[in-house]
């Protein structure tokens, strides 16, 4: 009997795979080397580009396995400077989460790490690196974690989709060197200009006349915010975080996609043959294509209806009734009217934090992991958290280790998410049951304002 890829991974994560005594001891400890190389980012009329990725490529090697496998990597570090490897959106053992300074200390150069976890929720994830994030991530270090339902979805196709944006010098074609500018820190952070999709300007795929597909988006920025909408494709929301829908929403007008969010969409083709759909970015000036799906042929004859739900997630529902109350407040940045904060133990002055790279503040005081923890969580408690965005900027608020349920104003809970947008002077309270023991960090996926202050953590013991 032939196996196909998917019924492999499907065996063996049940563990029907038979393998021979003296294997069974041995694990699949892959090396993924984090390393300098040079890649043809730009069009080709440019010279190639300088970045940092995993095996040398940008994004990275997509890891894919079934829900409920393990995954294991060595990451070797070949970089001038430490890293480490967060794996964002999985449930994941604490000490596997790749916070650097938290969880771990930081790979040196010439040095690796195991990184071996199990996979528990099925969905679209992402790993990126977790020490000097904001400049790291930006120079590529970043790839696709798929964890696939047990059971084959009614699709014909899916495709991965991680949309990236670069602050490219157009003389050199190189990355900029502008990590940490005082503009980037206090402001929107980094953006880039230069957009691409799985590391390519433009991209296109050929498609056929009613195809269904299922569309994994993954946000790898720094700091952009992607307004997207559909045009010669109908789709549904299947999924947002990793985490699928109770019920599939239709695409209706456009939809964001921040910092470090997913959305799986399933959508059917309907643009005419020898035309394209397209994902389509919109901006305030002009709109265009992300990616491009030009209709080759007919597939089939007829549409098919509305697509069924996902597999749902195993997951504790809060209780909001005996819910622990915290409050976490957002100050400070360009325009903020912050005067000054707690920084190391004392406080200090706004011109004393920009001095020293911080222009954030939680709750009275510049944020970072060598603090006291936000809040000491007891293991199986709900905690109900009020976030206030007091500030100029919008910020995309990330919880490692659990996901959360963003709470509605009439009461009810949301969708299940990792990663919250919240807008200038936005105020939302989100919901999660405290059940996986460890230091989770909690901090804005802005990755220039968690470097300047907007990172806290919670302690689940």
């Amino acid at each position: 009997m032939k196996l196909s890829k998917r019924d492999f991974l499907r065996m063996s994560a049940a563990g029907l795979v038979c393998m021979p005594s003296s294997l069974l001891a041995q694990t699949d400890m892959r090396a993924v080397t984090a390393r300098v190389a040079d890649i043809q980012l730009l069009p080709d009329n440019y010279g190639k580009t300088q970045i940092w990725g995993f095996d040398g490529i940008a994004p990275g090697p997509e890891i894919r396995v079934l829900q409920g496998a393990r995954v294991q990597r060595r990451i070797v570090n070949d970089l001038p400077d430490p890293t480490s490897t967060h794996w964002h959106g999985i449930r994941i053992d604490n000490a596997m989460d790749g916070v650097a300074g938290l969880t771990q200390d930081a790979i040196r150069p010439g040095d690796s790490f195991d990184y071996d976890f199990v996979v528990p929720d099925a969905g679209t994830y992402w790993y990126h690196a977790h020490n000097r994030s904001f400049e790291q991530v930006a120079r590529g270090l970043q790839g696709a974690l798929i964890v696939e339902e047990p059971e084959l979805i009614d699709i014909d196709r899916e495709e991965v989709l991680i949309l990236d944006d670069w602050r490219i010098d157009p003389e050199t074609a190189q990355i900029a060197d502008t990590f940490g500018a005082m503009h980037d820190l206090s402001h929107a952070g980094r953006l880039g200009n230069y957009i691409t999709t799985n590391g390519v300007y433009n991209l296109a795929k050929n498609v056929k006349r009613h195809e269904r597909l299922r569309l994994r988006l993954i946000n790898a920025s720094n700091a952009r915010i992607f307004q997207l909408a559909l045009e010669g494709l109908e789709g549904w929301i299947v999924a947002m975080d990793g985490m699928p829908l109770a019920v599939p929403q239709p695409v209706e007008g456009s939809f964001l996609l921040s910092s470090a969010q997913r959305v799986d969409l399933i959508v059917d083709v309907t643009a005419e043959v020898g035309s394209a759909g397209h994902i389509v970015q919109l901006s305030r000036d002009e709109s265009f294509s992300q990616v491009a799906f030009g209709v080759t042929g007919d597939g089939t004859s007829a549409r098919r209806g509305t697509p069924q739900p996902l597999p749902p997630n195993a997951h504790a529902m809060p209780d909001l009734g005996s819910a622990r109350d915290i409050a976490l407040l957002m100050e400070g940045g360009a325009m903020g009217g912050m005067r000054g904060a707690m920084m190391g133990g004392r406080m200090s002055s706004m011109r004393d934090m920009m001095e020293t790279g911080n222009f954030w503040a939680f709750n009275g005081a510049v944020g970072g992991m060598d603090g006291p923890a936000l809040a000491e969580l007891s293991r199986g408690e709900t905690v109900r958290l009020k976030i206030t965005n007091d500030t100029s900027f919008p910020h995309a608020m990330h919880l490692h280790g659990m996901h959360f349920h963003e709470i509605a104003p009439d009461g009810s809970l949301g969708a299940l998410r990792d990663t919250t947008l919240l807008d200038r002077g936005e105020v939302r309270d989100i919901a999660f049951v405290a059940d996986n023991p460890g230091k989770w960090l909690l901090h804005c996926h802005m990755l220039s304002h968690a470097a300047s202050g907007m990172m806290t953590w919670v302690n689940v013991a």
